[in-house]
């Protein structure tokens, strides 16, 4: 399957998670699209000064590689700096957030898996 850029879907979601301003999720793939397990596979624009608020995955885990920006993320208590280059995954239960810190957009690409 392949998705040209401009055909992807988008959406705008305020206060994500509990978080601060609007970020954009302009979808790779819809849980549709895959016979994996997976419920997210997008683009996140988190503009500066937004946030995800914290949340957690029980029985998933969320990878996020980041492309563009700079911000501090907060994984299972623990609070760090990532930028562009970046990748985390986390998941199992524990809580994250994630705030753009820099002054321009924070760009990542997002992948939830099911267990």
């Amino acid at each position: 399957m392949h998705k040209k850029n401009h055909a992807r879907e988008s959406e705008t979601r305020e206060a994500m998670r509990g978080g601060a301003g609007k970020i954009t999720v302009r979808h790779y793939f819809k849980p549709g699209d895959l016979k994996a397990r997976t419920r997210l596979c997008a683009e996140l624009v988190i503009p500066a000064g937004a946030s995800i608020g914290a949340h957690d995955h029980v029985d998933e885990d969320e990878i996020y590689i980041i492309h563009r920006g700079k911000g501090i993320m907060t994984d299972g208590g623990e609070e760090f700096e990532v930028a562009a280059g970046d990748a985390v995954v986390t998941g199992q239960g524990a809580f994250h957030s994630i705030r753009n810190t820099g002054t321009e957009d924070l760009l990542i690409t997002a992948v939830i898996i099911k267990y």
